[in-house]
C-alpha cells in the first residue's frame, strides 16, 4: 500500500489512512496491529523482528516507545470525533525487562482532563512479562471556525 522507501524531502506525503483508527505507514513498517480500540482503551501488538533489534539483539527501546505511544493515540481516537488533530507533547517510559523474542502488546487507556488535554497510560507486555509502563500528555488542537 505504501512505498516505504520513497524520498519525502521535497513534498508532503501522499497517502490516506484506511480509516480513522488505522495504522500509519511508520506503524505498519514496524509491524503494529490494532487488536482493539474503543471507549478510551486500545490494545496493539508488534512482533519482534530483526529490523527492530538494537546492537546486542534486544528489541530497541524506540520501537517499544513507538508501540506505546501509538496504542495511546488509538485509545484517544476512540473517544475523539473523527478528524480531530492531537499531538503527544510529553512522554515517559519506564523499562522493567528486555524483549528478546516473540511479540509485545501494549494495553492503553486515554483519560481526558478537559476539552484539550488528555492523559494516556499504557502497559507493555512480552507474553505475561510486563516490559514497561508508559505515561504521556496530549494536546488536542483547537478547531477553527467552520
Amino acid at each position: 500500500m505504501y512505498h516505504y522507501d520513497e524520498d519525502m524531502t521535497g513534498s508532503a506525503a501522499q497517502f490516506q489512512l484506511s480509516g480513522w483508527i488505522a495504522c500509519a505507514p511508520f506503524e505498519e513498517y514496524l509491524g503494529m496491529r490494532i487488536e482493539e480500540a474503543g471507549d478510551g482503551r486500545a490494545v496493539l501488538s508488534m512482533p519482534f523482528k530483526l529490523k527492530l533489534a538494537q546492537g546486542v539483539g534486544l528489541m530497541h527501546g524506540g520501537a517499544i516507545t513507538s508501540l506505546a505511544d501509538t496504542a495511546v493515540a488509538m485509545a484517544i481516537k476512540s473517544i475523539l470525533p473523527e478528524g480531530s488533530d492531537f499531538v503527544t507533547v510529553d512522554l515517559h517510559l519506564k523499562f522493567f525487562a528486555a524483549v528478546r523474542e516473540g511479540s509485545v502488546r501494549a494495553v492503553a487507556r486515554a483519560t481526558p482532563q478537559d476539552e484539550r488535554k488528555i492523559v494516556g497510560v499504557a502497559e507493555i507486555f512480552n507474553g505475561d512479562t510486563k516490559v514497561a509502563e508508559f505515561n504521556a500528555f496530549f494536546i488536542v488542537k483547537r478547531r477553527g471556525p467552520e
